[in-house]
């Protein structure tokens, strides 16, 4: 505990600003994932694009340590897997 009350406020304050980043940043990854799993299912051409920027994200938050890093790599690798498969069954 912070002995001195000004202390422990900086320390809140710094806190919730990291929380709001991280917040952020995980929301973007979430967001960029809908968007590449929509148009992969409608075999959208766009979805390869899609695919390289929500692997970006993904890397930055790893990188970040906002998502740990065999996190990502597990969520990259099932993302792949299903871009793989959906334009596989278009071709």
């Amino acid at each position: 505990m912070a002995k001195k009350r000004s202390s422990a406020e900086k320390r809140h304050r710094q806190s919730e600003e990291r929380r709001m980043r991280n917040k952020a940043a995980k929301s973007a990854v979430r967001t960029s994932v809908k968007k590449f799993i929509t148009l992969a299912q409608k075999k959208d051409p766009e979805s390869e694009a899609a695919l390289r920027e929500m692997i970006k994200k993904i890397d930055t938050a790893s990188r970040k340590g906002i998502i740990k890093k065999n996190a990502a790599a597990r969520k990259k690798s099932r993302m792949q897997r299903f871009y793989n498969n959906s334009t596989k069954a278009a071709q």
